[in-house]
């Protein structure tokens, strides 16, 4: 099958963020590309990947752009393919701006930004198989397995009664669990009981 998502990418220094997107992708057995293509430095090059992706079998183009982080916009302003925007986080703004400059978008050139840097990377890659999903159940199949496995944390708030004290006091806890079970990795002890 050939690639089905694109990855691209503002820089080569982008890919310490956008790695995390191609490794999901892989992991969910989503058949990908990953370019570098600047809006800035070669924006004909951007141009005409954009304009070409759906020619090319491409269904969702994954965006990331750290800065000015004009990438995601400038490509959707190209395609009507769905393009997700994933800000990367740079030194000056740890990220904020890229995230803004993703973000606002005018209405007609949609651009479905996720979170500044590992976060967003990874999430972009699921929201591009929930996206595929519909035309490939195998990808939604994959997704499903994979939200299924991923670890969850599980922090437990306890109080237990002082001696001179009748019943315990309140135990917050996940609908359907017993107080104190944990359905994830153990917490931490600091957190997993507190004194009042």
């Amino acid at each position: 099958m050939s690639a089905l998502v694109g990855v691209i990418m503002g820089s080569k220094s982008d890919w310490s963020t956008l790695s995390h997107t191609a490794e999901m992708l892989d992991k969910l057995g989503i058949p990908h590309e990953v370019k570098v293509v600047s809006a800035h430095r070669t924006p004909d090059l951007l141009f005409q990947y954009a304009e070409e992706a759906e020619g090319r079998g491409i269904q969702v183009i994954i965006a990331g752009a750290g800065g000015a982080a004009h990438l995601p916009g400038m490509c959707a302003a190209k395609t009507h393919l769905p393009v997700l925007g994933v800000p990367v986080q740079s030194s000056m703004l740890s990220g904020v701006d890229s995230l803004l400059s993703i973000v606002q978008m005018p209405a007609g050139v949609p651009v479905a930004t996720l979170a500044i840097g590992r976060a967003g990377a990874v999430n972009a890659a699921l929201l591009a198989a929930s996206i595929l999903g519909h035309q490939h159940p195998q990808f939604h199949a994959a997704l499903k397995n994979s939200a299924r496995n991923r670890p969850r944390p599980c922090w437990t708030i306890r109080t237990r009664a002082r001696p001179e004290a009748a019943p315990a006091g309140p135990s917050l806890s996940r609908a359907g669990e017993r107080p104190g079970q944990c359905i994830g990795p153990q917490a931490p002890a600091a957190v997993d009981e507190v004194e009042p």
